[in-house]
């Protein structure tokens, strides 16, 4: 067992909560009841002033910070970020993070029983969208007393959220904090996903998404898309810094097997991904993903989009993501004082890619730490 770091929120237990009020949902569809499955950090103040709610990407949960066991070898994913001290002070923030509905971490999604059948819903859960995520999390934080965030903050497809907050429930938070993101995909992001999705519909044992009714798994498809999606989560600096041409063993074995030590480090990421993360899942959050587009109600004009919004922000980007470049970033932070917004936006120097919004990086961490003290003096004891 390796000790609990003082600076870690420690030990968590996630809470589940069943909503019985059915969820319209954009699509059309309908979830007549379901769960969400949260954790909690820190303490609420007696204003419920003071809470975070912090926003997962395409593959995360709301496991954010701490461990599940004494014998968890890994913390929550945003660790670096979330805990006492941290850039997200737990010892002065209530952090509220909540596994989004479709997911395969708990909330109600493809794999959970459908009431109807008492089967997995599989191919039958319906579509979701970031705007349901966050309607649904709107119902979460009335439960839990909340009113008005202090701030929402996500990376990737959790920024994706936050905007969508401050654009749906522009009273209901004071702060913004959109990391790595972008406004709308590009065409080149959409046939990524595609392309992955498609690695997953074409598997033999995908069986139309109910391969839990015949006992297997889309494996090899799930392993493709993992091994394409984490290629374009990294930097082609990161990526040379950490493999280059490397040989693994020292010789070519002129055959199909591993013989670079980057092919050795995307088949170890595939196969740890496959067994923890639904099929389902993976093709419902793709299409969330493709679908956001808040400009697209308004002909196209985000600023338009845009004009709900009351909250203060802070938009950062990484030089080295070019899956959502900073290009990207600056066309929120443009629409935002189009609007006569308060925003603050960073570009930090970083190797890492689109995973840079994960990595302790000295001065992403400093500038997070200075938002986060902009935001508690907004907050009231």
């Amino acid at each position: 067992m390796t000790p609990i770091p003082p600076d870690s929120v420690g030990l968590v237990t996630p809470a589940r909560l069943r909503f019985s009020e059915p969820l319209a949902l954009t699509s059309g569809g309908i979830l007549a009841d379901y769960e969400l499955v949260y954790e909690t950090y820190g303490e609420l103040n007696s204003a419920a002033s003071n809470a975070i709610l912090v926003c997962h990407a395409l593959s995360g949960s709301h496991h954010v910070a701490g461990y599940h066991s004494v014998s968890d070898k890994r913390p929550g994913w945003w660790e670096h970020h979330v805990g006492p001290g941290k850039s997200i002070d737990t010892d002065r923030f209530f952090v509220v993070a909540c596994n989004n509905l479709g997911s395969c971490y708990g909330s109600t999604g493809p794999a959970s029983p459908n009431p109807a059948t008492g089967r997995p819903y599989g191919p039958d859960f319906p579509m979701v969208t970031v705007r349901d995520w966050v309607e649904s999390q709107a119902r979460l934080a009335d439960h839990l007393g909340i009113a008005r965030w202090a701030a929402v903050v996500g990376g990737s497809l959790g920024g994706m959220q936050a905007l969508q907050w401050a654009i749906d429930y522009p009273e209901r938070l004071g702060h913004a904090i959109i990391i790595a993101a972008a406004p709308k995909l590009t065409a080149q992001n959409i046939a990524f996903n595609e392309v992955a999705r498609q690695a997953i519909l074409t598997d033999p044992d995908f069986h139309d998404g109910r391969f839990y009714d015949h006992g297997t798994e889309p494996r090899r498809g799930l392993r493709i898309a993992r091994m394409l999606g984490h290629i374009t989560y990294l930097s082609e600096d990161i990526m040379r810094e950490k493999f280059g041409r490397d040989i693994r063993g020292g010789k070519l074995n002129f055959d199909y097997q591993v013989a670079f030590e980057v092919e050795s480090y995307l088949r170890h990421q595939a196969d740890s991904f496959v067994g923890r993360f639904d099929a389902n899942t993976y093709l419902l959050m793709t299409k969330a993903l493709d679908y956001f587009d808040p400009a697209g109600a308004t002909d196209g004009d985000l600023s338009a989009a845009l004009a709900p919004v009351k909250a203060d922000t802070l938009v950062l980007a990484f030089t080295s993501d070019w899956r959502f470049a900073p290009a990207r970033s600056r066309e929120i932070v443009k629409a935002l004082h189009d609007n006569d917004l308060n925003v603050s936006y960073a570009e930090v120097t970083a190797s890492h890619g689109h995973d840079a919004f994960l990595m302790p990086i000295p001065r992403y961490v400093d500038l997070l730490k200075s938002y986060m003290n902009r935001v508690l003096k907004d907050t009231r004891p």
